[in-house]
């Protein structure tokens, strides 16, 4: 039984199909797409071998959300969207509300403890925006962070300087033009907070943190990083795995 998830986020659509829905499950084919591109979804699923269910989670919106559904509808498929919940795949949400948890954060969440069974863990996902989320040992999401991506902090300072409007840079020791000194000047905010939140949670578990790193951006801060790291491409599609493999087949997954 093929699975179709889908990753909405804020600036693009990811999608994967999967053989089955379970964990290590084999990934048949995937692709990304910007929110713009939306409409082109039901051509180029149509040209994969069908799904037989379709589970994503989605941030951009409800009118992007709409746009999606109309395409996988067009193919006579429904979406399961998730939502963060109080428990879940062996993971407890400490969040205020539970269900006002990013349902993408939850979802990476959920395979990074699928990942690192019975271990400390941190999960930095680095895209328009970057989340660093915390967990327990004991399979405990204990809370975590929100901070600007690489790209909002370059608008900003276009937006409120004059002469910054400079291509993107590198990162550099010393950065020596202005394109660099942007690049690594946002880096080196995120990587900073990333590592003061580690701090914190290895005083509290008093022993090792796994550090996970996805997200499209995560290649432009794994060498500013400074912390040991997995690299993990499809967390988000992990968690929804985990979800999938563990709720029964539903006749109509409604949005």
């Amino acid at each position: 039984m093929h699975l179709l998830v889908l990753d909405v986020g804020n600036t693009r659509l990811k999608w994967g199909l999967y053989a089955r829905a379970q964990r290590n499950a084999e990934l048949l084919a995937g692709g990304a797409m910007l929110l713009e591109e939306v409409d082109q979804l039901s051509r180029v699923l149509a040209a994969q071998p069908r799904a037989e269910r379709v589970i994503g989670c989605a941030v951009a919106g409800a009118v992007v959300t709409a746009r999606v559904c109309a395409e996988l509808d067009a193919l006579g498929l429904r979406c399961n969207w998730i939502s963060a919940q109080a428990v879940q795949c062996g993971l407890r949400n400490s969040y205020a509300v539970p269900s006002l948890l990013g349902a993408d954060r939850w979802a990476a969440q959920l395979g990074a403890r699928q990942r690192v069974p019975d271990q400390a863990a941190m999960v930095i996902s680095v895209g328009t925006a970057v989340t660093v989320d915390c967990l327990s040992r004991e399979g405990v999401f204990i809370g975590g962070i929100i901070l600007p991506g690489f790209g909002l902090m370059l608008k900003a300072l276009e937006m409120g300087t004059a002469g910054l409007r400079v291509p993107e840079g590198d990162i550099a020791e010393f950065p020596t033009n202005t394109s660099d000194a942007l690049m690594t000047g946002g880096a080196l905010a995120i990587s900073g907070a990333a590592r003061q939140m580690h701090a914190r949670l290895q005083a509290r578990e008093a022993g090792e943190v796994v550090v996970l790193l996805t997200g499209g951006a995560a290649p432009k801060l794994r060498d500013a990083l400074g912390l040991p790291h997995q690299h993990v491409e499809h967390l988000v599609f992990e968690g929804l795995l985990c979800i999938a493999g563990n709720a029964q087949p539903q006749t109509d997954q409604s949005t």
